[in-house]
């Protein structure tokens, strides 16, 4: 029998050397390879393996993208730096060197790379990008805006290239350039919450320096005490924002709107007395309102003021023909006064311009009975308890309970 360890030869050694090296049984077969052999042929893999990459920068590339996911960076660059002595100037060599140094924070080396880089091609991908990314890491911000502008007149800038440049912007003071770009950002991808965040950061900061400015100006004017009335509103502290509307109003009695926002918070808070008193008031100052008229057909509603109602509704469904919640309020209205017809078309308005709401399924059910449609109104009645499931889950992944 020949046996063969390859790459060496061992046909030219003599058979009792053979018989020396490879062990055999006392029946005078071989025995399976020991653990010699096995540890031979893995130091002989490794060894081929080490041989190749020396020789390859590619293999190199691909050994230093390992180490850098490993997190052993030392090795990443010198494995980099070996590359470099192979093929000098390698530019994809040279950008992922520049990467790796970026990464551990040595912007100056890294820039050094990059520019290396875009001396022989100016637009080599996303070069500029990274470069950008290393002078925002110098607080370069001139250099950096530069290069991520650069990066944007590529053909495939990197896609988080505009988000950085609005943040450059902003950092060099230029907010309304930062705006327009993140608007840019939100638009191209809906999905980015940095730039939305960035976004509102930069209003909610803007609002609060104007606040500031405004209470340094005056702070008993109607125009602060009238935002500080949106901000509690806008938190639901209704009491605190009725306070500040009726100073709004001590300052300016004839200030249109004021009359209407202190109605709102009397609404939400379910007083319904105050709340009536005040649209009636923004009525008189806009007597085609079609919020407050939706508002007061909405209390009139609750008190079974049929009649009453229909009129204000219909005033606000001439100003929000498309509103569901108009159709739900007047067929509710027609429900009341025994007109189950009417009743049903301005139900089946309310779904059609909101198929998502449960309430209007519910009562179009109870019109379905009172027309004698058994089968009709089970439908509905599902209906409603699915879309109510539906709205029941919505609302635990928005507040889930602890």
């Amino acid at each position: 029998m020949k046996l063969s360890l390859e790459p060496f030869t061992l046909k030219s050694r003599k058979p009792e050397l053979l018989r020396a090296r490879v062990p055999r049984s006392r029946f005078g077969k071989l025995r399976r390879p020991g653990a010699w052999y096995v540890s031979l042929i893995l130091s002989l893999s490794v060894t081929a393996t080490a041989a190749t990459a020396q020789g390859d920068p590619k293999a190199l590339l691909e050994q230093a993208r390992r180490s850098e996911k490993a997190g052993d960076y030392q090795a990443a660059e010198q494995t980099y730096q070996q590359a470099l002595t192979i093929s000098p100037g390698d530019l994809e060599t040279l950008k992922r060197l520049g990467v790796l140094l970026q990464t551990e924070l040595k912007f100056e080396e890294s820039i050094q790379n990059f520019r290396q880089v875009l001396e022989r091609d100016p637009q080599y991908s996303e070069v500029n990008f990274f470069l950008g990314v290393s002078y925002f890491g110098e607080n370069d911000l001139t250099q950096a805006i530069h290069s991520f502008e650069q990066e944007l007149a590529a053909a495939r800038p990197h896609p988080r290239c505009r988000y950085y440049l609005a943040l450059a912007l902003e950092s060099a003071g230029r907010t309304d350039e930062a705006i327009v770009q993140f608007d840019r950002e939100v638009e191209d991808h809906p999905k980015n919450l940095d730039a939305l965040y960035q976004l509102a950061r930069i209003h909610k900061n803007a609002s609060l320096q104007a606040m500031e400015k405004l209470k340094a100006q005056d702070q008993d004017s109607f125009q602060l005490h009238a935002l500080m009335g949106e901000l509690h509103a806008d938190e639901e502290r209704y009491p605190e924002a009725i306070k500040e509307y009726e100073a709004a109003l001590a300052k300016r009695p004839d200030a249109t709107g004021i009359h209407y926002a202190i109605g709102v918070a009397y609404w939400a808070q379910h007083q319904m007395d105050d709340a009536k008193k005040e649209f009636t008031e923004s009525l008189k100052e806009s007597p085609n309102d079609a919020l407050s008229n939706l508002y007061l057909g909405d209390i009139a509603v609750r008190e079974e003021r049929f009649a009453e109602a229909l009129g204000h509704l219909l005033a606000a469904e001439k100003g929000h023909p498309e509103m569901a919640q108009v159709h739900l309020l007047l067929g509710q209205s027609y429900y009341g006064q025994n007109q189950p017809e009417k009743a049903k078309e301005e139900f089946l308005a309310a779904i059609r311009f909101d198929p998502t709401a449960a309430q209007p399924h519910y009562f179009l059910a109870q019109v379905y009975r009172e027309l004698h449609d058994r089968q009709a109104s089970a439908s509905e009645i599902a209906e409603f308890e699915r879309l109510s499931r539906l709205e029941r889950e919505k609302a635990a992944k928005l507040h889930p309970v602890n």
